[in-house]
């Protein structure tokens, strides 16, 4: 069985970004992406109604992180310490060396390449640092820039679930997209 452990907490580095850990002063910036309902329309979970919820947020990733159950970075650029974004493993299937990712990124960096230099970075370090098998991306199917992003940085879709999932008083269809570890 896959073995994992957070401590020191990983921080990983591309050419323009800061990948780290979202830290007590990031409520504010994780508000503004939480509290989006344009960017959380395809994510089935409540969106942050004040700083607060973003602080118990914050703590909620420490305490997982902690527990080594799963890992969730802020996304910061290199030249300035905001956070625009979140990336993370948010569930960790230790017996079958499996991850699923789940990413946020604010409107105002879409388009620039930055969630597909983050998300290398972190399929990086899925198998290169916690031995990862694969990684799984679970995406509404009306996400489509979501879905070419993943298969622009090398996933598979692997299926479309009709209605697995109910949120806010309605089902949804959920497509997995997987990327595998490369053969040696």
């Amino acid at each position: 069985m896959l073995t994992v452990n957070f401590s020191p907490f990983p921080t990983l580095r591309t050419e323009r970004l800061e990948i780290r850990k979202l830290v007590k002063g990031d409520e504010e910036d994780l508000f503004a992406i939480r509290s989006n309902k344009t960017l959380m329309r395809f994510i089935p979970r409540p969106l942050a109604q004040s700083a607060q919820d973003a602080a118990l947020l914050i703590q909620g990733f420490s305490d997982a992180i902690r527990a080594n159950e799963s890992i969730t970075w802020g996304i910061a650029l290199r030249s300035e310490p905001r956070v625009i974004g979140t990336i993370g493993f948010v569930r960790i299937f230790k017996e079958h060396y499996r991850a699923e990712v789940g990413y946020l990124l604010h409107p105002d960096f879409h388009g620039t390449g930055m969630m597909r230099e983050a998300l290398l970075a972190l399929v990086d370090y899925g198998f290169q640092g916690l031995k990862l098998h694969s990684i799984e991306a679970v995406v509404d199917p009306e996400n489509t820039a979501s879905a070419k992003l993943l298969e622009r940085s090398g996933f598979t879709k692997e299926g479309h679930f009709k209605e697995n999932k109910y949120f806010n008083g309605r089902f949804m269809d959920s497509v997995y997209y997987t990327r595998w570890q490369p053969r040696k």
